[in-house]
């Protein structure tokens, strides 16, 4: 699903705001999310997952083709982690 896509399917949902402002809910909550995630932050959406940025510690990496050693520098990435209720939703018994 693209950004697109979703902002025609909560415009189409919600009924009561045209295209572009359902588009600025949409940028909102978006940028809302990722400025949190920047200040080091943890995303909870309740039923669908934790966001929560890690640091990774800095590491010696191998070159493939060359063989020669690499030094991989520190670096935050992000983790999801599904909820609960999406794990099941998606994992009928």
């Amino acid at each position: 699903m693209t950004k697109s896509v979703l902002i025609e399917k909560v415009s189409e949902k919600v009924g009561s705001l045209t295209r572009k402002q359902t588009e600025i809910v949409v940028d909102t909550v978006f940028d809302s999310i990722k400025d949190a995630l920047i200040r080091g932050e943890k995303i909870e959406i309740r039923g669908f997952g934790n966001f929560k940025p890690k640091n990774r510690r800095p590491r010696k990496a191998r070159n493939p083709k060359t063989g020669e050693k690499v030094d991989v520098p520190q670096k935050r990435v992000l983790h999801f982690k599904v909820g609960k209720a999406l794990r099941e939703s998606m994992n009928p018994k």
